[in-house]
């Protein structure tokens, strides 16, 4: 691990332990054993760490996708592969996405949330481009911009039952259910 990566991962279980507001940098540095002045050396302060963080749960959200969506399974099967992961991940790192939200509201860096998205932006698309050109799914789909639909509808889904609401896993299988049906209906799914 290099000493970015060091700093990143040091940021996370800071923000997660002390918060956004309790965290200095002094803290982050000690964790990952690194002088403050090689922390400047990559970020210009402790906020500007929040889109790293983000691309490290993109990353982490890409490896699990590619892990549980199986290649050879139907195009609905694929999309509820893509709803578990998404949820899984959610239940998981709900205070880490927490943070990330938080924390890249309160800097300039939230315009770059596209392009930290753009790798599971472009996946989820040609899982569009390929159900479209077979006919699964209505032809005048725009993949593009759907696969951002479908990615912030999964994610909302995911974030109101394991950060606003109880998290009980029955309310998780009925929104997982709410969601699919949905994107059925609004792909034109044809089973």
């Amino acid at each position: 691990m290099d000493k970015k990566e060091k700093i990143i991962h040091a940021a996370i279980d800071v923000f997660r332990e002390k918060g956004i507001e309790k965290t200095k940098v002094a803290d982050i540095v000690k964790v990952a054993g690194i002088a403050q002045g090689t922390f400047y050396l990559y970020f210009p302060s402790k906020l500007s760490v929040m889109p790293a963080i983000a691309g490290v749960m993109v990353d982490k959200i890409m490896t699990e996708i590619k892990d549980h969506v199986q290649e050879g399974a139907s195009f609905s099967t694929k999309l509820e592969q893509i709803v578990d992961v998404v949820f899984m991940l959610t239940r998981e790192y709900r205070d880490v996405f927490s943070l990330i939200y938080a924390g890249l509201t309160q800097t300039e860096h939230l315009k770059e949330w596209e392009a930290i998205y753009a790798p599971f932006y472009e996946w989820v698309s040609m899982l569009l481009n390929r159900a479209k050109e077979s006919g699964i799914i209505r032809d005048n789909v725009h993949t593009e911009r759907t696969s951002k639909l479908i990615i912030g509808l999964i994610e909302s889904a995911a974030e109101q039952v394991y950060m606003y609401d109880s998290g009980e896993e029955d309310n998780a299988r009925f929104q997982k259910q709410e969601v699919l049906e949905f994107l059925g209906h609004g792909l034109g799914l044809h089973r």
